[in-house]
């Protein structure tokens, strides 16, 4: 630990008392947290930010999308608005934030939500959207307010959360003894063809009790890049711009690196909303752009031509759907 860390392990100790407190007055009764009569799934993680939520969420549409009316509830991170607001496709990532605007122009078919009240917003939608069968909430493992039925704890395989530390030494939201409270714990973003060994030895750092679950899962790179209009394979595109607002993009440089692709990388901070200087630059380069999907979401709009988004999926060690035994009602 570096001599700046030292200083701020102070700050961390206050941190770690605080959010102890508010959880043991969850755990026993003080704070009321609030059941619902819809399903829900909860998917977060212990550290701030880049541990694969969003890739989590649509792999469970994917799974559900066919046997329930799904909503998803999202807080909507950088929004400009506030309050209860149900996302549609031509709004803009600052009216309702990236990820819950990727989500909708995603999957059409479902409905998606923003409210960083999680328990008005489960209201809201039960109230306003009584044939709603499943409620996926993103990011929302602190949010104990609300119980949800399922909680999927999600973290890197590069920082797990049993070497971080809490906030600001590390990057934990809240003590290591979280992750009691989930029914899976995903490591994610995994090396492929992770030995038995390697996965043996993280599970025995987690330390999962007899009613959870432990999955691995890896990140799969679609073949084909996309803009509003075109489709091309990424085997054939080469010489860009590669344009990231995301925590972690190293898996993504990693990627176009093995196919040996030529770019230049500007990076930006996650959930980065684009100046309009920004955006003119951008607009001023002479080779196409590569970028997210969920930068896609912030950039598209104001650049119209020349830019494209690869998606992601992540791919598990073991089928989820049969561990979560989500029934209809």
């Amino acid at each position: 630990m570096g001599i700046f860390k030292w200083l701020l392990l102070p700050f961390s100790l206050i941190y770690l008392i605080i959010t102890n407190i508010r959880n043991v007055f969850y755990d026993k009764g003080f704070f009321k947290s609030y059941s619902f009569k819809t399903p829900t799934i909860c998917v977060g993680n212990l550290s701030v930010g880049g541990t694969g939520k969003s890739p989590m969420i649509e792999h469970l549409i994917k799974l559900y999308k066919d046997d329930f009316n799904i909503a998803v509830l999202s807080r909507g991170y950088k929004r400009n608005t506030k309050g209860f607001i149900e996302v549609k496709e031509e709004m803009t990532a600052t009216q309702v934030g990236d990820e819950p605007l990727q989500f909708k122009r995603k999957f059409k078919d479902i409905k998606v939500f923003v409210d960083t009240n999680r328990k008005n917003g489960i209201e809201q939608i039960e109230k306003q959207f009584p044939n709603t069968e499943l409620i996926l909430l993103d990011d929302a493992y602190q949010h104990r307010r609300v119980k949800a039925d399922i909680n999927i704890l999600l973290t890197t395989y590069d920082n797990p959360f049993f070497k971080d530390f809490i906030l600001p030494v590390g990057r934990l939201r809240e003590s290591r003894k979280g992750k009691n409270r989930a029914d899976v714990i995903i490591v994610t973003k995994c090396p492929e063809n992770l030995s038995a060994e390697k996965i043996e030895n993280i599970k025995k750092h987690i330390n999962a009790n007899e009613s959870q679950y432990v999955l691995f899962s890896t990140i799969t790179y679609d073949e084909n890049i996309y803009s509003e209009t075109d489709t091309l394979n990424l085997r054939g595109f080469d010489d860009f711009c590669l344009v990231t607002g995301i925590a972690n993009p190293k898996p993504l440089i990693q990627h176009l690196k093995n196919q040996q692709k030529t770019f230049e990388h500007f990076k930006y901070p996650d959930h980065h909303n684009f100046t309009s200087t920004e955006i003119q630059n951008l607009k001023s380069i002479n080779k196409p752009i590569l970028t997210t999907e969920k930068d896609f979401t912030r950039l598209y709009q104001s650049i119209q031509h020349n830019i494209f988004y690869i998606p992601i999926e992540v791919k598990l060690d073991k089928e989820l759907k049969p561990l979560l035994n989500i029934k209809p009602q």
